[in-house]
């Protein structure tokens, strides 16, 4: 695949085609970069039973209390009309708001993803969690010269620098319905050495405007009109602030709004930065997450290097609780270890910087 990209940009060069540009706009295609993989679960993360999903009983609900066999609370069904389906927004974060029942959205959410050309590597009803595996946005290929004359015949061998990956949480609300998260996550294709010979993938911001577009086209697929979604997804930015601080010698990051928006706001960063969200408690406001110590000395394979090698020894993952704890209209968001300790550690001070980039 590398080898072929690299002759088209030299019959390119060598024709002078000033079409061999990406495209500019909007425009969406995107296309799996391969076959879907089946969900690698931790041995540390217990399998919830798909027959108990979205089972939420009244007070603290966490994931792994969803098979405590209570019975599921009655959720009056929303007809499908224009009025159920909003969107909410903080900063450069949306989600969705709708007032259906998560076992109704379910399957109209997978048959979107699919629709928009991805496959899913995730597919877990029990936690409320979907995510698409990596997938290029073909839109992004250049049209020249090349590929109009000759079409597919050599279609397969273009190839774009970026490649991208969508996660979906469901979460039931306190009303009945259901809240809807997108997150993004993203690797660009760059050289790694001065002859230019090699290339490596890595990690590239998120995309709230790419996140917003998904969020309204399942605002469309949801029956929502386009140009209503459009003006929904369109509207104004709500402001607000937030901060690293210190509190007792720990790290945190102090939000300036009250706990239900910075629950929403911290569990879409979590999503974004690519932790491992094993439960939450939102009547505790803990996320138990999973995070991988960076290691600065590891050499990071090619994206298709990944795909078809072996299987290395992995790094373990080590435990910790993100706490929110709110008093009015600010909220402070502070690293606990696994058993509840308020960490100050190294770690720490990179998962609060983390978070609060991201809320920025």
């Amino acid at each position: 695949m590398q080898s072929a990209k690299f002759g088209v940009m030299a019959i390119c060069a060598a024709l002078s085609l000033s079409a061999c540009t990406v495209l500019e706009g909007d425009k969406i295609d995107y296309k799996s970069a391969g076959k879907g993989v089946g969900l690698e679960v931790p041995p540390d993360l217990t399998q919830l039973s798909r027959d108990s999903r979205y089972n939420v009983p009244g007070g603290a609900v966490t994931a792994s209390n969803f098979q405590v066999g209570q019975a599921a609370p009655t959720v009056p069904t929303a007809a499908s009309t224009l009025g159920d389906v909003r969107i909410e927004r903080a900063g450069n974060q949306r989600w969705l708001v709708v007032n259906r029942s998560a076992d109704q959205l379910w399957g109209p959410v997978r048959d979107f993803w699919q629709e928009n050309g991805f496959l899913l590597a995730m597919d877990q009803a029990s936690l409320g969690i979907m995510e698409t595996d990596w997938a290029e946005n073909r839109a992004k290929i250049p049209q020249d010269f090349i590929r109009n004359t000759l079409g597919k015949l050599i279609d397969s061998v273009y190839s774009t620098s970026e490649r991208d990956r969508f996660r979906t949480r469901l979460e039931r609300s306190a009303s009945g319905g259901t809240e809807i998260y997108i997150s993004h996550r993203g690797l660009i294709e760059v050289y790694n050495n001065t002859q230019k010979d090699q290339t490596v993938w890595q990690p590239r911001p998120a995309d709230p405007e790419l996140e917003a577009e998904f969020l309204r086209r399942l605002m469309v697929k949801l029956g929502v009109p386009q140009e209503q979604s459009k003006a929904l997804v369109a509207s104004g930015a709500a402001k607000s602030t937030s901060r690293i601080a210190s509190v007792d010698n720990t790290p945190v990051v102090q939000i300036d709004e009250g706990f239900d928006r910075a629950w929403r706001r911290v569990g879409l960063a979590l999503d974004r930065t690519g932790f491992t969200v094993e439960d939450r408690d939102r009547a505790q406001g803990t996320y138990f997450v999973r995070y991988v110590e960076p290691n600065p000395d590891k050499k990071e394979k090619g994206f298709f290097a990944k795909l078809f090698s072996g299987s290395e020894k992995a790094v373990p993952p080590l435990k910790y609780r993100i706490n929110l704890k709110s008093q009015g209209e600010s909220t402070t968001v502070s690293v606990l270890n696994a058993s509840g300790t308020p960490e100050s550690s190294a770690n720490a001070q990179r998962i609060v910087q983390v978070i609060a980039d991201d809320l920025k």
